[in-house]
C-alpha cells in the first residue's frame, strides 16, 4: 500500500479570523520581523498554496498570528491501493515493484557475470 500525503495552507483563514481581509495587511508585519516580500508575492503567499517556503516566512507568520506550524499547515496522510489497471489483454507491472537481475553475458560458452573479468 502506498501513502497519500496532503496538506492545506491557512494563511488567509488565518488572516480573516485576526480581521485581515486584504493582503497589504500582512506586509507591515512581515517587514517588522525582517521579512521583504513584494506585493505579488504576499498576495500568491495568501490567496495560494506555496509548494516551497523559505523557513523565516512560516516562522515569521506563527509569530504574527501567535500559532505553531500545525496550524498554518494542516497534514494529512492516507493508504491509497495502487493500481492494478489492465490493458489490450496484458497486466499493467508496477515498475516500483520489480528488481531488476544481474546481467550475464556469454564469451566463448561459458557464463559470466558484467562485473567479472575474463
Amino acid at each position: 500500500m502506498k501513502r497519500k500525503v496532503d496538506y492545506r495552507w491557512r494563511l488567509r483563514e488565518i488572516m480573516a479570523q485576526h480581521g485581515m481581509f486584504r493582503t497589504n495587511d500582512l506586509t507591515p508585519h512581515l517587514v517588522e520581523r525582517g521579512i521583504n516580500l513584494s506585493s505579488s508575492q504576499i498576495h500568491r503567499l495568501v490567496t495560494g498554496t506555496p509548494e516551497r517556503l523559505s523557513l523565516p516566512v512560516p516562522t515569521a507568520l506563527c509569530d504574527i498570528f501567535d500559532l505553531t506550524p500545525a496550524d498554518l499547515i494542516v497534514t494529512t496522510a492516507e493508504k491509497v491501493a495502487r493500481k492494478t489497471a489492465t490493458g489490450h489483454g496484458h497486466q499493467v507491472v508496477d515498475l516500483a515493484e520489480t528488481r531488476p537481475t544481474r546481467a550475464r553475458e556469454r564469451i566463448g560458452g561459458m557464463p559470466r557475470t558484467s562485473g567479472s573479468r575474463p
